[in-house]
């Protein structure tokens, strides 16, 4: 496999005759920030739709971290009317337990309103601009001079259109209302969390420094592996459509061979990057799951200890519990929403690089626009 530094440039070395890439393989985006920016930019009025899908994952998790501190008092209730009806000393006031649970489920009811408003508005707000910079792409392409597609392959062209529009499209799509939905929840759950019990909060704190170490590491050694597999996607599809179409001029040249190790050498280091890319992916839910849980269980047992001494109630411990469960949620999920904006980022850097390309100048008197 070409795993060395010295066979990944000899296979790049290869392709640059047949036309440069967007992004030398294992490099990060050029510009992270900028090629954010310009996607915000190209959003255009659709920008207005995108803060109002932000204000709507907003109030959706609000209703959801609130929804366990009230249904607590529910579970505390039922506890203090089993412990009354053992000393024969009242009964358990089902109304009382009865008018939460309503007021837990409209809460619930109110927050997948919400959730169903912000997805219906980002879809159309993603597929508007995937259909405009489809449409932006296939102008381009007819504007653009022949010496840009003969020192270039054709997939590579075909893969800004297809591929890095299509991973543009889907990481737009989850990464904004989940990038929201994370970070509100740990500021919510955080402090309904210190309402509780600060003593509780901080065990569970105690997690986030041994996340944070965990998700940095292996962010760092991912990025450039999601960029080289988008990179050497475009390659590989550049070269199966140039088999393809001059498939009886590499037979009459006696070039098979030759084309077969180019193909080899190439499908390697993507199915080399893949792989990486993937697995240091694959391991950051099972990671973050396992610190989770051992602050799970440190905070059980502190909540024990602080019941027994009627410190707390037994429905705060409930809400809390489930808090702690809440509160490696959105960490994982922002772990996953940062690989999508790194592929967001190197498509969308992509996309505008060849829509920032000279065009070809109009010297015909008169010249229509194609």
């Amino acid at each position: 496999m070409a795993e060395t530094k010295e066979d990944l440039k000899k296979v790049t070395q290869k392709r640059r005759h047949m036309g440069p890439p967007g992004m030398m393989p294992g490099e990060k985006a050029k510009d992270f920030k900028g090629s954010i920016k310009n996607l915000i930019k190209y959003m255009g009025n659709d920008r207005i739709k995108v803060i109002i899908v932000m204000i709507c994952a907003a109030i959706s998790t609000v209703f959801v971290v609130v929804g366990p501190k009230i249904m607590g008092k529910a579970t505390t209730e039922l506890a203090r009317g089993l412990m009354k009806k053992i000393s024969q000393t009242g009964e358990i006031d089902f109304d009382y337990i009865a008018k939460i649970l309503l007021i837990t489920l409209g809460l619930y009811v109110c927050s997948s309103i919400f959730t169903f408003i912000q997805g219906y508005i980002m879809s159309g707000v993603t597929q508007r601009l995937c259909y405009r910079m489809r449409k932006e792409l296939s102008e381009k392409i007819d504007r653009m001079p022949m010496k840009y597609f003969e020192s270039r392959t054709y997939g590579e062209v075909l893969s800004r259109v297809t591929n890095d529009i299509d991973t543009l499209g889907m990481s737009l799509n989850q990464s904004i209302t989940t990038l929201i939905t994370s970070v509100a929840s740990i500021i919510g759950i955080l402090i309904m969390m210190l309402s509780i019990s600060p003593l509780m909060t901080l065990i569970a704190l105690v997690i986030l420094p041994i996340s944070g170490m965990l998700l940095g590491f292996i962010m760092k050694h991912s990025q450039k592996y999601f960029t080289q597999q988008q990179e050497y996607l475009g390659h590989i599809n550049g070269q199966v459509e140039e088999v393809f179409s001059g498939h009886n001029i590499i037979k009459t040249f006696n070039k098979e061979e030759e084309t077969i190790n180019t193909f080899r050498e190439t499908n390697e280091v993507l199915y080399t990057s893949a792989i990486k890319s993937q697995f240091y992916s694959g391991l950051m839910m099972p990671i973050m799951a396992f610190v989770g849980n051992l602050g799970y269980a440190g905070v059980a047992f502190s909540g024990g200890m602080l019941a027994i001494k009627n410190v707390i109630t037994i429905g705060d411990i409930q809400a809390f519990i489930v808090y702690v469960k809440q509160f490696t949620q959105p960490i994982q999920q922002m772990a996953q929403v940062m690989n999508q904006l790194q592929s967001m980022a190197a498509a969308s850097e992509r996309v505008f690089e060849f829509l920032d390309e000279d065009e070809e100048v109009q010297v015909v008197e008169n010249a229509r626009e194609i």
